[in-house]
């Protein structure tokens, strides 16, 4: 595995003075797409693995990928706005992060010809994202978030929380006086024994 690897940091450092800011060291697998490449930033330390597909669209865009992420195979961010990635956050296979959604609401339009809408999606510090998962347009999770596989992201989620299911939802949470992971009811409450 450390071959390829070589080729991959390799490649990362000839797209360099492309990116907005890259910092090294790092490596990006082969790539699908990558557009609007000027206005994406990669951290110190970042991996990323083949098949991603990258896209920022608008001058004022941007996707910032803070220091120490680790980026799974097949992985789609596309941007219309803001869309940061905390430091020491693993994202692992197919997970999509977005910050636009499409309109639909003019039947007398294709999707396709309506606007896009951007509302900012943030990825605390020390996340770790679950295979598959989605992290919808307006999104924000807080420190240290754990998203289950498969999950459909979309709200204000606190630190320490774990968020699983298709809508997510908060099924356990770090507590600090008892200092332990603890199962909660939907809306992050800690359930009482």
């Amino acid at each position: 595995m450390v071959y390829p690897k070589f080729f991959w940091a390799f490649r990362l450092f000839v797209l360099s003075i492309y990116y907005k800011n890259i910092k090294f060291p790092g490596y990006l697998g082969k790539p699908i797409i990558l557009l609007g490449i000027k206005n994406i930033r990669i951290g110190r330390k970042v991996r990323i693995f083949p098949n991603s597909r990258i896209e920022v669209h608008g001058e004022n865009a941007y996707i910032n990928i803070n220091d120490n992420v680790t980026i799974g195979q097949g992985f789609h961010a596309t941007s219309g706005g803001e869309l940061n990635i905390g430091s020491d956050t693993v994202i692992t296979g197919n997970v999509v992060v977005t910050n636009i959604d499409h309109e639909y609401k003019n039947i007398h339009l294709s999707v396709l010809e309506q606007p896009n809408l951007i509302s900012s999606t943030s990825i605390g510090e020390g996340c770790f994202i679950g295979f598959g998962a989605i992290i919808q347009a307006g999104t924000t999770l807080g420190k240290h978030c754990v998203v289950g596989a498969n999950s459909v992201v979309r709200g204000k989620f606190p630190d320490y929380c774990v968020i699983v299911g298709i809508p997510a939802k908060i099924v356990k949470r770090y507590n600090i006086d008892s200092n332990s992971w603890e199962r909660t009811n939907s809306k992050g409450e800690f359930i009482k024994h």
